[in-house]
């Protein structure tokens, strides 16, 4: 591109392309200044604007009753003038989720953690900032991607340019029907050759299982499932026992139901641990920065016991 065509497309700016697109999509400058809130003037104003700017025509003006139409010029530049209003209209989203207290934050979240952990962290941001935008992601994928979201919980650090906090150790408990263990404290090596139900093989699962097997522990799994809600009724049902986490058991309120019963298991399993991630250099909004504090503070009250829920 040579200086004296810079100099003129430098002149374009987004209203003119924001007045090109209305009108090819209504069709007439009419229509279009009444969607932008403009008289029609203004609007042949901004496209004439643009066209000494592109140094040409951009529509075929026909007159009366027919629309107008893009001219092969005007078809290039509404083609690069949408990718450049998509990405002012990003812009704006970004500083808008900057803005603490009328700001937004995404955040990629598991299911424990959403039942326990989270609805602290968000009643207080929304005690704080009532005008805030919070957005929840729930999935439960081996590796999940951090992409757009400003926070990430996980059961584990994950790998990439990222930065993490570690907020708990998340011990894991045995839940069983009634009766199914003496009260207290179950040895390990009971679970050797027993029915249990459990989480499919993803995430902290088969880390789990390997350390129950060292322990001497190979149960027989008669069901998985990635719901809690559903491991536990199975428990109920009698198809077996599980070994939860204790956000996990906490978060379905184990302990006030007369159907179940958490044990300690010995010698104890390494525990899941919970962290929250971000993508290195980030800086973070105040939004966000907050929610990495209160995050924190609510994983130190929570103080997960060794056993019990």
């Amino acid at each position: 591109m040579d200086a004296v065509t810079l100099a003129r497309v430098s002149n374009v700016e987004l209203r003119h392309l924001a007045a090109m697109a209305a009108i090819a999509e209504e069709g007439s400058f009419g229509r279009a200044a009444a969607r932008l809130g403009y008289t029609q003037s203004t609007v042949s104003q901004q496209v004439a604007a643009l066209e000494r700017a592109v140094g040409g025509p951009v529509f075929d003006r026909p007159g009366g009753p027919r629309p107008v139409r893009l001219t092969p010029l005007g078809s290039v530049v509404l083609e690069h003038g949408r990718a450049l209003l998509a990405k002012a209209e990003a812009l704006t989203e970004a500083v808008d989720r900057f803005k603490a207290g009328d700001g937004r934050i995404d955040i990629g979240t598991f299911q424990s953690v959403s039942n326990v952990i989270l609805p602290l962290v968000v009643r207080r941001l929304r005690d704080e900032h009532p005008g805030c935008d919070i957005r929840l992601f729930e999935e439960e994928p081996e590796q999940p991607r951090i992409g757009d979201l400003d926070l990430l919980f996980y059961d584990g650090r994950l790998d990439g340019d990222l930065e993490h906090r570690k907020l708990l150790d998340d011990p894991y408990l045995l839940v069983a029907a009634p009766g199914a263990f003496p009260e207290g404290p179950v040895p390990l090596a009971r679970l050797d050759g027993a029915p249990m139900v459990a989480w499919p093989l993803i995430c902290d699962q088969p880390v789990m299982e390997q350390a129950m097997a060292r322990g001497g522990a190979r149960p027989q799994f008669v069901f998985r499932s990635a719901v809690n809600d559903t491991l536990l009724s199975m428990v109920r049902a009698g198809l077996g026992s599980a070994v939860l986490p204790w956000l996990a058991i906490r978060g379905a309120d184990v302990a006030s139901d007369d159907r179940l019963r958490v044990h300690e298991l010995l010698p104890s399993l390494p525990p899941r641990e919970i962290y929250l991630h971000w993508q290195a250099g980030r800086i973070h909004s105040p939004l966000a920065g907050r929610a990495v504090a209160i995050a924190v503070e609510v994983a130190a009250d929570l103080a997960p016991p060794s056993a019990g829920a």
